[in-house]
């Protein structure tokens, strides 16, 4: 497919939908990650998952 691994990606709308699936998506890739979101508390979650999962 293609190689993330230790690239940087700005994903914004992370907090819920499909920034959200593609901040998951890429970081089970190896990809790094800028998280931009609306709402604070929706991208906290996420990081802590991201981290849970992969880091």
């Amino acid at each position: 497919m293609f190689d993330v691994k230790g690239k940087w990606a700005l994903v914004t709308g992370a907090s819920r939908g499909i920034g959200r699936l593609s901040a998951l998506f890429l970081a089970s890739k190896g990809c790094n990650l800028v998280l931009h979101s609306r709402n604070l508390s929706g991208t906290e979650g996420l990081v802590a998952e991201v981290q849970k999962t992969w880091g």
